[in-house]
């Protein structure tokens, strides 16, 4: 068995837990053995996994590799101390807050013979499967994507720009390279309101 620990307990680290704990039949995460998971907050347990503690966490002998579901800005210093203590990591997307600390963590796994996986899992799901066979052989002349949320503390999530790079992923994924030609903030305090408006160019123009 292949010992892990999921890092936060948000939406994405609660899936993880209850996937580790209910592993689908015949599926590799079947030997898989979730030995806790890490939170700033106080759970005890939850769904019988347990709480431990970072530094537990980091000693264990037992724990091969870490389930990083934190949020953006402490994905980089957190891949780092796994990485340090000789874990493989997966992180939720995206890596890091910056390409440059992106490709010295993958460097550093490198080095230490660890495997570093980014999982950007909206490009899993049936409905994305179904767009990328939709627009399969099309010529892109013009479109649109649109999505809302709540407005998200910039301190721990970084860049609003991060907050959707996860839907900039799949124009990449889907139309190849993209350029940026101009991009626009609006701002409403007393609102809570935010909106980021880009303009992108394909690499046929």
């Amino acid at each position: 068995m292949f010992g892990t620990v999921v890092i936060g307990v948000g939406i994405a680290g609660l899936a993880r837990i209850r996937d580790l704990m209910n592993p689908m039949p015949s599926s590799p995460s079947e030997h898989l053995k979730l030995f806790g998971f890490v939170s700033r907050r106080s759970f005890g347990n939850i769904n019988e996994a347990k709480q431990i503690s970072l530094e537990d966490a980091l000693r264990s002998k037992e724990i091969h590799a870490a389930f990083i579901s934190t949020e953006n800005r402490s994905h980089e210093e957190t891949i780092r101390m796994f990485l340090e203590a000789g874990k493989h990591v997966l992180v939720e997307y995206p890596m890091t807050l910056s390409a440059k600390a992106a490709h010295e963590l993958w460097e550093m796994a490198e080095q230490k013979g660890k495997v570093l996986h980014v999982e950007h899992i909206e490009l899993l799901t049936e409905e994305y499967k179904q767009l990328k066979k939709e627009v399969a052989g099309k010529d892109l002349v013009k479109g649109t994507l649109h999505f809302t949320g709540h407005v998200l503390d910039e301190n721990k999530t970084g860049f609003p720009a991060f907050s959707g790079i996860a839907r900039l992923t799949w124009l990449i994924d889907l139309f190849g390279d993209l350029t940026v030609t101009s991009a626009t903030r609006e701002k409403q305090k007393d609102k809570n309101y935010s909106r980021m408006t880009v303009h992108f160019e394909t690499a046929n123009k």
